[in-house]
């Protein structure tokens, strides 16, 4: 037996086509037996509806080609009247639709009837597993993120364990081999040998390598490739579901072969509360955990008070009472909570040591306070040196080398033992740079990078390193990916990387035409996602004449054809059309080009919306002759009296002028016998209207000389919004018409304002009139003078000095640190200059000396130099130099 869904019939396609050719064909044969002939919707004029005659008895040959004649045409009659239908008309496959929707859902409430409506269940946690099956019923509701498709019934798919989201099986293996790979590439050193997992493109729960999917199962993973069965639901092997529940109870799913998560356990277990003191009541294994409302009672850490809470699970919370306690070395007493009895007070404890010469200096302790810190043998600096003295006296240093490792790790401290950290090493050495392309002798402590750039690319093999003196190990890429998603809306917003990008994590909703009914889909199904269909009836105004449309759904499209009576007053007579509306009428054309020659097909018969005017008017009416010598009862729409050759003299429509032709019928447009009044039959005023003009609209009446106020200006103005920027067109009476608050809405371009404040920042308001108000709430970063301390203010308050930033202690701290440590600089400075001026005195004293032996001996009589004469010169040098060292520091000290 074929299965449902291949039998002829089933389907709502099928099933529609035939039985409409069934009812064509028993129509048809009625039609041939009982000899009936179609007429016209409308009797023609004079002409009533009349049954023909028996038709004559014919050969059997033309008997037969007039059958099929009458056969054919009726089928094309049928098939035109269908169209129509289909076109402008509720569908049936719609309601079919909703019918089996509304089935569905009934199916899934009464699933879930036993989860609810015993015991007093919620149903909160329901609304997934709900949802998922809600979605599985509709058509095109599941949707693959990686490809943006939708997953039809037919085709093999894998559930995520954790988010249980739908993909299908090729994408997915795509996803995770791609994952896989990117991975290994980026972070193994021999691609390939370590296993990596892969993610979730959803959840990004992780999976191990042979996870990833290479079978079709259902959804309780009982079934391999289950068989599709439209009786079933899609990807469903039909059996009992049989998971175990989560969080686990030892109970397992009662629900058939479902997507999504399985719903808490509905199992009746007798359980006590919390706190074990009520009997034990039947309760859901799922909500198993109840409170009695009793007091708890039970003992508290502190030992002295009871616990207060209603039964509750776990362990109590700490007692919330407060009593007096001492601290640890109990000097000091304090009111504190009951739960923290040991707490220490910040005295330092001070109790002589035993050695007698110091105390303790621990903060509040317990017990002993042990032996003193400066007692038994103590190493000299360096710590080649033991020795034992008194806790009074300090360690002398040993006089040997210290050799403790300096912070280079790579030489010893050559300086004698000492107190204090060692130097910094300054030992020149041969140093490479950070990437191994250069070397240069430089000091041992400083590091030495060079200039060159990385031109390796980084791992996401779009962008270059460009990083000075890279050893190799380029750091990942920190720029934005910036790739359009699958959705084709958004841009993926994650660090650049390998590979594809993660499926776009948006929502977007798909609404109906009036918007009340909505669906959410995955970003980029919006536009292939069919709409919902919505209950609420349609909002849409009619485009005939009458008043409302008759009621049908919301739907898009153009509604259907209206079909209540027409109802409108005909213009000659004034009596009521009693034909169904025809304002929109499906025409078929007629000005269809002709073709060319044989070699061209002739064209589908196109139709096209008509406006047909009302049929004539059939209701008799006693009619006089226009002097009213006779009257004798006409058909309404056949009525014409004679003219007696008078002018006509009534008042025309713009009650300033009076009809001067001769004498004709006149129809009273409003139905009454007024002789003054203008018809429609009488001249009209050619003048043009001279009526003021509403204040500030500066357009003429349209209308020629009329009566009463003129009509409303509809003509659109066009104006400038206020920034000046977006032209607006806006109705000439709303203009004029409105107050100051609403033109001011009306010329606002609802987008925010371009102009700059005067802090530089663009203004936050909508398009507004007149100048910005000067209050920029956007923060701004303000600093101290030194430059150490940034905060944040609105840029209002920093532009009027209303706030700013003031050193503070530390600050004050540091500058004064600084201008000693320059302090100390300048005079160690000038002590080397003055012991290197010194030594240069000395040496060419020693100079001088050999040369006044020399001169003595060759010269008998010479004057002998003062001190100040001879070294006035080299003395005053450095002299004045000190002077300006010392003036120089005094004005940077005063500045």
């Amino acid at each position: 037996m074929e299965p449902a869904w291949r039998q002829q019939g089933r389907g709502r396609g099928r099933g529609q086509a035939r039985a409409q050719a069934q009812q064509d064909a028993e129509t048809q044969r009625s039609q041939r037996e009982r000899g009936v002939q179609h007429s016209s919707s409308w009797p023609e004029k004079g002409r009533g509806v009349t049954p023909s005659a028996a038709p004559e008895p014919l050969p059997k040959k033309e008997l037969s080609s007039q059958s099929k004649f009458e056969e054919i045409r009726r089928s094309n009659q049928a098939a035109a009247q269908r169209f129509t239908e289909s076109q402008f008309s509720s569908s049936s496959d719609e309601e079919e639709d909703e019918e089996q929707n509304g089935k569905h859902m009934k199916i899934v409430a009464s699933t879930f009837t036993t989860y609810t409506h015993q015991t007093g269940g919620d149903a909160t946690d329901l609304e997934r597993t709900r949802q998922y099956l809600n979605d599985a019923f509709q058509a095109g509701a599941i949707t693959c993120l990686i490809c943006i498709a939708s997953v039809k019934r037919n085709q093999a798919v894998w559930s995520c364990s954790g988010c249980y989201c739908i993909f299908h099986i090729p994408c997915i293996q795509k996803w995770a081999k791609d994952s896989v790979f990117l991975v290994s590439s980026v972070t193994d050193d021999d691609f390939g040998t370590k296993q990596h997992p892969w993610p979730c493109p959803k959840c990004r729960y992780e999976y191990k390598p042979q996870q990833t999917p290479n079978r079709y199962y259902c959804y309780c993973g009982k079934v391999e490739d289950p068989p599709l069965d439209p009786w079933l639901l899609p990807h469903s092997c039909g059996q009992v579901c049989d998971r175990e529940y989560k969080p686990a109870c030892g109970h397992r799913c009662l629900l058939l072969c479902h997507p999504g998560p399985c719903p808490p356990c509905p199992k009746m277990v007798s359980v006590t509360c919390l706190c074990k003191k009520a009997k034990p009541v039947p309760r859901r294994c799922s909500a198993k955990a109840w409170s009695c409302q009793q007091r708890c009672g039970r003992v508290l850490p502190c030992g002295q008070h009871p616990c207060e809470n209603s039964c509750h699970a776990g362990d109590c919370e700490p007692c919330p009472r407060v009593s007096v306690q001492r601290c640890v070395c109990g000097r000091e007493v304090s009111e504190r909570l009951c739960a923290s009895p040991v707490w220490h007070c910040e005295q330092v404890c001070g109790k002589p040591l035993p050695c007698g010469n110091h105390t303790c200096e621990q903060v509040c302790h317990s017990g002993p306070c042990g032996e003193c810190p400066r007692s038994g043998n103590r190493a000299c600096p360096c710590g080649k040196n033991k020795c034992s003295l008194p806790c009074t006296d300090d360690v002398p240093t040993c006089g040997d080398t210290c050799d403790k490792d300096l912070d280079c790790g790579l030489h010893a401290c050559s300086m004698r033992c000492h107190r204090g950290p060692c130097e910094t090493c300054r030992q020149e050495v041969e140093k490479q740079c950070r990437c191994g392309k250069y070397t240069k002798h430089m000091p041992c402590h400083k590091e030495y990078l060079c200039e060159s750039k990385c031109p390796k690319t980084r791992s996401c093999q779009r962008h270059q390193c460009k990083r000075k003196c890279c050893p190799g190990n380029c750091p990942p890429c920190d720029q934005n990916c910036g790739r359009t998603l699958g959705c084709r809306n958004h841009k993926c917003p994650s660090v650049c990387h390998q590979g594809s990008c993660y499926p776009c994590p948006e929502t977007v909703e798909v609404k109906c035409q009036c918007g009340a009914t909505s669906l959410t889909v995955p970003c980029g199904r919006e536009r292939s996602t069919r709409p919902p269909r919505c209950k609420e009836l349609c909002r849409k105004a009619p485009t005939c004449h009458h008043p409302s449309r008759e009621k049908h759904r919301c739907h898009f499209g153009a509604c259907p054809a209206c079909r209540q009576p027409c109802q409108r007053a005909l213009e000659k007579c004034g009596h009521v059309c009693p034909a169904p509306c025809h304002d929109e009428v499906m025409v078929k054309k007629t000005d269809r080009a002709q073709l060319a020659g044989p070699w061209e097909q002739p064209l589908e018969p196109a139709f096209e919306r008509k406006a047909l005017p009302c049929p004539p008017c059939q209701v008799p009416i006693p009619t006089a002759c226009l002097g009213k010598h006779e009257v004798s009862p006409v058909p309404c729409h056949a009525c014409g009296p004679f003219s007696c050759g008078r002018p006509c003299g009534r008042l025309l429509a713009c009650g300033n002028h009076t009809c001067s032709r001769e004498c004709h019928s006149v129809t009273p447009p409003d139905g009454t016998v007024d002789k003054q009044q203008a018809g429609r039959e009488c001249q009209r005023c050619e003048e043009g209207c001279g009526r003021p003009r509403p204040p500030g609209c500066p357009h003429p009446c349209t209308l020629p000389c009329h009566a009463g106020p003129c009509p409303p200006c509809t003509q659109m103005v066009r104006l400038k919004c206020h920034c000046r920027i977006t032209s607006l067109f806006i109705e000439c009476l709303k203009m004029t018409t409105a107050d100051e608050e609403t033109k001011r809405v009306l010329g606002s371009c609802k987008n925010q304002c371009p102009k700059q404040l005067a802090c530089s920042h663009r203004c936050k308001e909508i398009c507004h009139p007149g100048n910005c108000e000067e209050i920029c709430n956007q923060k701004v970063k303000l600093k101290c003078p030194c430059k150490r301390i940034k905060k944040e203010y609105p840029c209002s308050k920093v532009h009027q000095d209303q706030v700013s930033v003031v050193c503070d202690d530390a600050c004050v701290a540091l500058q004064k640190k600084a201008s000693e440590t320059r302090e100390a600089e300048e005079k160690a400075l000038i002590e080397e200059e003055r012991k290197k001026q010194q030594a240069e005195l000395e040496a060419f004293e020693k100079r001088l000396k050999g040369r006044r032996k020399k001169n003595r001996r060759n010269t008998e009589v010479e004057a002998e130099e003062s001190v100040w004469q001879k070294y006035k010169k080299y003395t005053l040098v450095p002299v004045c130099g000190v002077v300006l060292a010392v003036a120089t520091f005094y004005l940077l000290q005063t500045s």
